[in-house]
């Protein structure tokens, strides 16, 4: 296993691995290796907002900040509405939307859902 893995019972970075088992050397939890990879692995298939909450195809969000747009005069203006979203797996732009100005690819942390 490669990436640190936090402690589930205390969110410790400080682990090593026993044979089939995780250990905290903070706390002294222990818990199976393979369950740890599988938490990561779900983890990162969401694609969460500026606060934390898991986005889903469809759901209607507003931008949180005043965004630029690279190569045009355009910038989206913080307040904006966008609905249904989809998500694609387009590197850190994992958002795609269309909007009045256009068709976007947009980062999840400056979006917010409604």
């Amino acid at each position: 296993m490669n990436a640190i893995v936090n402690c589930p019972l205390c969110a410790l970075e400080n682990t090593y691995p026993d044979g089939d088992n995780l250990v905290c050397a903070d706390c002294g939890h222990e818990w199976p290796a393979r369950q740890a990879a599988s938490v990561d692995d779900e983890e990162n298939e969401h694609v969460k907002d500026a606060n934390g909450t898991v986005l889903a195809n469809g759901d209607a969000v507003v931008l949180i900040k005043d965004l630029k747009v690279k190569g045009s005069s355009i910038t989206l203006k913080v307040g904006t509405k966008v609905k249904s979203i989809r998500l694609v797996d387009g590197g850190d732009h994992a958002v795609d939307c269309k909007m009045d100005a256009g068709s976007f690819m947009l980062k999840a942390c400056f979006l917010r859902k409604l």
